[in-house]
């Protein structure tokens, strides 16, 4: 345990102490989640030798002003301040137009990103498809037949992509003693009640079981579904999945800074939510999506698979989903959300406020970091949509 200040930027505090604990509850998350290696052990996911420049001319776009979906005239600046906010970096057409950071956050501060991890694990799939390591179609028991007797046992590697698992699971953050509990004592990140015997995560997923309905039907958000594919990732290329990520993407799409991942016990990363990098890189990654996987005339990711995600994702099997309700007529692909088709809009989103939008139409890529205290909310992430929008178009005027 260590004392720390808890408010970023705020004078120390001796007395209070961020520890696991309580390091993703307000107000600790507001260190916790800058400081996730001082928190939790964590692999390297290694910075490239020749990062690629971003070229800057700033734009002023605090002022610029939206209604919120509750009817309320707000502003950028209004919605920065009132949602926790802790980056926002927005760039148009290649070049960093909008650079803003809270309290303690600056260019080089790794930000836990939660499942904006889960794109990039869908993203790095279309590489080690196209070098032939991986098969989407395939089984995941080809891959890791110890999930045989397990829910994943009868499902393919394009089930875990899309979220299409009928798997026995509830991704309710908040219940402490529910499925995303125990799946969170597993990784590591919360320490188990008394009584409670700790595991490691390859044990857990073991354990999970379907619902004895077909697979592939209905879209169901279940965070495991994204480590089982980080293991078979793993299998396929015979490398630990930080590995992986620094040699197959963040160092060809000319990452500056070094990431990290989350590690449980016994060394298995926690591929769904647990990378911190910074706000420039993630951008990186963004403006790589923007052109169809190409950095510096270099293909980092293949321009099909990315076509893959763009234009494709189960219709039906959204609306028979979990979030059809808060998001109607939306797509999943590959871990990247497609909110509203119309828009040709691409969007990675994390708990706690994270926000990676990728608007293809209008050349535009937004990061939004956030430390919010409520894990899901709808009504801020719809906010921000409109935040995303109103930026939008005042960059690229239809």
């Amino acid at each position: 345990m260590r004392p720390t200040e808890i408010m970023r930027g705020s004078p120390p505090a001796p007395e209070a102490q961020v520890t696991r604990a309580n390091w993703r509850s307000f107000p600790a998350i507001r260190w916790g989640f800058t400081h996730t290696r001082e928190v939790l052990p964590t692999a390297e996911i290694r910075r490239s030798a020749q990062p690629t420049s971003i070229a800057s001319a700033p734009r002023e776009l605090a002022k610029l002003g939206f209604t919120a979906p509750d009817g309320q005239a707000t502003t950028i600046e209004a919605t920065l301040r009132e949602t926790f906010a802790d980056a926002l970096l927005v760039m148009h057409r290649g070049t960093l137009v909008h650079e803003w950071y809270g309290d303690g956050m600056s260019v080089t501060t790794p930000h836990l990103i939660c499942s904006i991890s889960k794109a990039i694990s869908g993203t790095v799939g279309g590489v080690l498809a196209a070098r032939g390591l991986v098969d989407p179609e395939a089984r995941v028991v080809r891959y890791v037949p110890e999930l045989e007797s397990s829910v994943y046992g009868t499902c393919t590697v394009r089930n875990l992509l899309d979220m299409a698992v009928a798997i026995q699971f509830e991704e309710d953050y908040e219940d402490p003693a529910g499925d995303v509990a125990r799946y969170r004592f597993s990784s590591g990140w919360d320490l188990p009640p008394a009584g409670i015997e700790p595991s490691h995560q390859r044990a857990y997923l073991m354990t999970l079981r379907g619902t004895g309905k077909p697979h592939g039907k209905m879209f169901h958000y279940v965070s495991t579904n994204t480590e089982v594919l980080g293991w078979v990732y793993e299998r396929a290329c015979g490398m630990p999945y930080p590995r992986i990520l620094s040699e197959y993407l963040w160092q060809p799409l000319g990452a500056e800074e070094d990431g990290s991942l989350t590690l449980d016990s016994h060394g298995m990363g926690r591929i769904a939510g647990g990378i911190s990098v910074t706000a420039r890189d993630l951008l990186r990654f963004g403006e790589m999506m923007r052109n169809r996987g190409v950095v510096e005339g270099r293909q980092v990711v293949p321009g099909w698979w990315i076509d893959d995600i763009r234009e494709n994702g189960d219709p039906k099997a959204w609306a028979d989903g979990d979030l059809a309700e808060f998001f109607p007529g939306a797509r999943y692909r590959s871990k990247w959300f497609t909110i509203d088709p119309a828009r040709n809009a691409l969007t990675a989103i994390g708990i706690h406020g994270q926000h990676l939008y990728v608007d293809l139409e209008a050349d535009t890529v937004i990061v939004k970091l956030a430390t919010q205290p409520k894990a899901m909310d709808v009504p801020v992430d719809q906010r921000w949509f409109a935040a995303f929008r109103a930026i939008v178009t005042h960059l690229a005027p239809r």
